[in-house]
C-alpha cells in the first residue's frame, strides 16, 4: 500500500505530495525528492527546494548551505491522482523560512 504524506504551505493550502523519497505538486507532476536521510527536497534539477518541517509543511530556507550535486534518481512515474485532503490551517513560519515557490513542469 502506498502511503501518501500531503504537504502544505503557512496558509494551510494544498501544495504538493509526497509518496516514498518523492515529491509532486497537486496536480501529481513529479518536481522534487529527498536525496539525503533527512527533510531538504531538491528538484528534478538537484537544486534545493525547500524543506518539509512539522511533518507536512514544505518552507524553503535561504541560509540552507550549498550540499553539492544529489544525482538524478530517475523518473519515477506518474503517481495517480491522490484526491484533495482539504485545509490544514494557518502556522506560522518557522524563524529564515518562506512559502516555498514550486517549479512549472516542463
Amino acid at each position: 500500500m502506498t502511503i501518501v504524506h500531503n504537504l502544505f504551505d503557512s496558509s494551510g493550502e494544498w501544495i504538493a505530495f509526497r509518496i516514498g523519497k518523492n515529491i509532486y505538486n497537486s496536480d501529481a507532476d513529479w518536481i522534487g525528492w529527498l536525496p539525503w536521510d533527512d527533510n531538504d527536497v531538491v528538484t528534478t534539477d538537484g537544486e534545493y527546494l525547500g524543506t518539509i518541517t512539522n511533518e507536512n509543511r514544505l518552507y524553503y530556507f535561504s541560509s540552507k548551505p550549498y550540499r553539492g550535486y544529489p544525482g538524478y534518481p530517475g523518473y519515477p512515474g506518474y503517481p495517480g491522482y491522490p484526491g484533495y485532503p482539504g485545509f490544514a490551517g494557518y502556522s506560522p513560519l518557522p524563524f529564515g523560512a518562506e512559502d516555498v515557490i514550486l517549479p512549472k513542469p516542463e
